[in-house]
């Protein structure tokens, strides 16, 4: 059973020093993943973190979760507490940990693309806000849909939170795929046995 973590969130510094006895998991969508993450982490997205908890109950040593700034994460952590399952968080998320100089790996091989969720968001809300307006010229009314993502930009902003994110999300192309998820189970309900 995981230990109680002594501090609820670690610097990139600590992480790295304890890297070897922490398990870590990253909530990112599939895509961010690739993109890259902490040495040896599992890629178990936040959407489907119900699914790992047995995995992660009986997963060796301290779970650190990361995502891209910490927020997720945090988001997770809440999930686990919830289910009495303890865990960590990084600071800053894997930004702060390559902004420390750290090294983000990434998998070899043909790989599957995507852009970062904030990129996704930013394309969405820009075309949402810009068909918004040129709908406008057509009917007054279509400036509501500018309005409105305008509307959500602040909210989001002040919320620290992103609906639009956690609707992109469930795109296709952010899911993992069933075998994928299944492997980075299996994985590491394996790591457990053998470190148990």
């Amino acid at each position: 059973m995981p230990t109680t973590p002594s501090h609820p969130a670690l610097d990139p510094e600590h992480a790295l020093a304890r890297l070897p006895e922490l398990t870590v998991v990253d909530v990112r969508t599939p895509g961010e993943f690739v993109s890259g993450h902490l040495p040896g982490a599992h890629n178990i997205p936040l959407d489907t973190l119900h699914r790992a908890l047995p995995v992660l109950r009986a997963a060796p040593g301290e779970l650190l979760l990361v995502c891209a700034s910490g927020v997720r994460a945090e988001n997770a952590r809440a999930v686990l507490a919830g289910h009495g399952i303890p865990a960590a968080t990084l600071t800053g998320g894997t930004r702060g940990w390559a902004g420390r100089g750290q090294e983000l790996h990434r998998p070899t091989g043909p790989a599957r693309t995507a852009w970062a969720m904030e990129r996704q968001v930013r394309l969405a809300a820009g075309t949402a806000v810009l068909a918004g307006l040129a709908l406008g010229q057509l009917h007054p009314a279509w400036l509501l849909l500018s309005a409105g993502v305008a509307g959500g930009l602040v909210f989001s902003a002040l919320t620290d939170t992103c609906a639009m994110a956690a609707l992109l999300a469930r795109l296709p192309h952010n899911r993992p795929r069933a075998a994928d998820l299944d492997a980075t189970l299996a994985a590491l309900a394996a790591s457990g046995s053998a470190r148990g």
